[in-house]
């Protein structure tokens, strides 16, 4: 009999024992089949939407059946990719919401958050606000931890439009029960909304808040807020602008060019002149050239509260800066030698522009015009005048009504209709009380005909006078009738 040795047997017996053995499948292996599965599920689904784009058949069908013929369950992101498709289709944004119930119900998975983020962004988009406002609230029957990043594209979904804002502080305190709490994002969202509807003054509020609080403010914020003030001035005073620029001060911050430019504006608007020039000098010292939309805004602001040797030193220095002015700065220039009265200087500076390279234009011209006629300088004024029609320059209202108002009061009353018929052929209608004017002098000198052949042929032209032209037709017509009790301020007259 033949004998076997301990070391054979044992050689054998591990042999038909790891030949039999089952081993279980490593996990990765398991791993890899099922993302296998259902990746070609997933191509078996948009494989069916492309040949079926505007298929009767419900979507949602259409996503089970690709996944069973493959033995899988439907996957989140599968869930994800049928919805935003559907919302790239109208006919078809009415099978979302079932397929939001199934998930809801018929589904155990965890719904990944960036679902209803597009989702959020979809009804926004559509202006559906309270359809968004429904999602974001039911997030947790789906198994999904809302965020405040979920929150934050709410909010700036419903700060889009005015409506959705005023839903905006419900949703805050209602998203509190979700155990979710604001942060600075938050803040940010907010204040940006608020900017775009022009609320700069909550705005603020929501800043002081933040202060407050000791919550981090973005230096980003605080610009958009500050320029928000100096571009909508609505019921915003100066030194609420600047009590919220000492703050931030204060806090540390510091301006960037653009906050400066928009603050030394704002100043300039509300005739703070000197302080935009000191604000000009600050900006210099923290490191910032100004360039020359900046000095030409400070040049205008000191200006127009007759600072004139604080312009001409301004000037000065935007020339040894190296800036070159542009024609925006040679007419704010001008009209400060116009309001001085230097109309020689003014002129003057016509042909050093043109030597220069830097072409006078429209506003140049009529603001010189216009200034010699209102210093009643007449003789001047008609020479300057036959310059500036031999250079074929188009005069503009402003200045066709000073001339004309200007004519009436030196009593040529033919140079003013003239002016008139010729302001009306170049379709430019004057104002009332520029019409008015002709016609009551025509009337006090007894020309009432005259009078009447006028307003006949402006009615024409769609050229409607005021009360006071009325008033003297009436007294110069002697109409018998008490006009004392007529209130002639009343009055309204339109054009059909």
């Amino acid at each position: 009999m033949r004998s076997f040795s301990s070391s054979s047997g044992n050689k054998y017996h591990n042999y038909y024992l790891r030949k039999r053995r089952k081993w279980p499948h490593p996990i990765y292996k398991q791993r890899w089949h099922q993302k296998l599965t259902q990746q070609h599920a997933m191509q078996n689904l948009k494989h069916q939407l492309l040949l079926k784009p505007n298929s009767q058949i419900n979507p949602l069908t259409i996503l089970i059946n690709s996944f069973n013929l493959f033995n899988s369950d439907p996957s989140p992101n599968a869930y994800h990719f049928l919805i935003k498709t559907l919302m790239m289709k109208n006919s078809h944004h009415h099978h979302i919401d079932t397929l939001l119930t199934h998930i809801e119900l018929n589904e155990n998975f965890e719904t990944p958050e960036s679902l209803f983020y597009d989702l959020i962004e979809f009804y926004g988009e559509k202006n559906e606000f309270q359809k968004a406002i429904d999602v974001f609230f039911k997030v947790e029957k789906f198994r999904c931890l809302p965020s405040v990043g979920l929150l934050n594209c709410l909010v700036s979904v419903l700060c889009k439009r005015k409506e959705g804002l005023v839903i905006v502080p419900q949703v805050l305190v209602k998203s509190r029960l979700m155990n979710i709490r604001i942060d600075e994002s938050s803040f940010v969202v907010l204040i940006k909304g608020l900017c775009r509807f022009r609320k700069a003054k909550c705005a603020v509020g929501l800043l002081c808040h933040m202060f407050e609080y000791g919550i981090e403010i973005d230096r980003s914020c605080f610009s958009l807020v500050l320029s928000t003030l100096c571009r909508f001035r609505d019921n915003v005073e100066c030194g609420e602008v600047m009590g919220l620029v000492e703050e931030m001060r204060k806090l540390g911050f510091c301006f960037d060019r653009m906050d400066y430019v928009n603050v030394i504006r704002f100043l300039v608007i509300c005739g703070k002149g000197l302080d935009a020039l000191e604000l000009l000098s600050e900006m210099k010292r923290d490191g910032f050239m100004p360039d020359v939309v900046c000095y030409t805004v400070v040049l205008d602001g000191v200006i127009s509260i007759g600072e004139y040797e604080c312009a001409e030193r301004l000037f000065d220095e935007m020339l040894l800066c190296g800036l070159v002015p542009d024609i925006s700065t040679y007419n704010v220039y001008v009209n400060g030698l116009c309001k001085q009265k230097k109309f020689d200087n003014g002129i003057m500076m016509l042909s050093c522009m043109e030597e220069i390279g830097c072409k006078p234009n429209t506003v140049t011209y009529n603001t010189i015009l216009s200034a010699i006629y209102e210093s009643g300088e007449i003789g001047l004024a008609n020479d300057f005048l036959a310059q500036v029609r031999r250079k074929g320059i188009m005069l503009n209202s402003r200045t066709y009504e000073i001339m004309i108002c200007r004519m009436v009061d030196t009593d040529y009353i033919s140079k003013a209709l003239d002016l008139l018929e010729e302001m009306v052929d170049k379709r430019l209608l004057p104002q009332s009380a520029t019409f008015d004017d002709i016609l009551c002098k025509l009337c006090q000198k007894g020309l009432v005909s005259k009078a009447l052949n006028l307003l006949t042929e402006m009615l024409g032209k769609n050229v409607i006078p005021g009360c006071r032209s009325w008033k003297a037709l009436l007294v110069e017509l002697q109409i018998k009738h008490d006009y004392k009790e007529i209130d002639f301020s009343d009055m309204e007259i339109t054009s059909t």
